[in-house]
């Protein structure tokens, strides 16, 4: 079975970015999806339960921490390893993801090499560059 990776962002520019940073998994027969928003992305959570999802925090409709307090809380799919992004790494915002569930957050601008890591150790994935 592949793995799929989700990213949920409603800026254009970031999930251009990740699926860039991201494509190579490709190869290893990962699966990237996109959604441009927390409703959308809840959606496809709900049907393609990926294994690893990128969420942005500040979105229209459904913000990022409601989508990971509905995925891990109230649908208790708890094996969905989720990475919350955002533009500020206030302490109060880090406490929050804590609370909903996140399993990791990182700060935009994100390092793409570490974020193409964490996907390959979240996934099982060890490649010998």
């Amino acid at each position: 079975m592949s793995k799929k990776i989700l990213i949920v962002d409603d800026e254009v520019h970031i999930r251009l970015l990740l699926e860039q940073t991201l494509e190579e998994l490709e190869d290893a027969g990962v699966e990237l999806l996109v959604a441009e928003n927390g409703e959308v992305g809840l959606e496809k959570i709900k049907s393609e339960q990926p294994n690893l999802v990128f969420l942005d925090v500040m979105m229209p409709k459904l913000s990022g921490f409601d989508v990971c307090n509905e995925v891990k809380n109230v649908l208790g799919m708890k094996d969905i390893y989720i990475i919350m992004l955002t533009a500020k790494g206030q302490e109060f915002d880090q406490q929050k993801g804590k609370e909903v569930g996140a399993n990791l957050y990182l700060t935009k601008p994100f390092d793409p090499d570490e974020v193409l890591e964490k996907s390959q150790e979240v996934l099982g994935l060890v490649y010998e560059l």
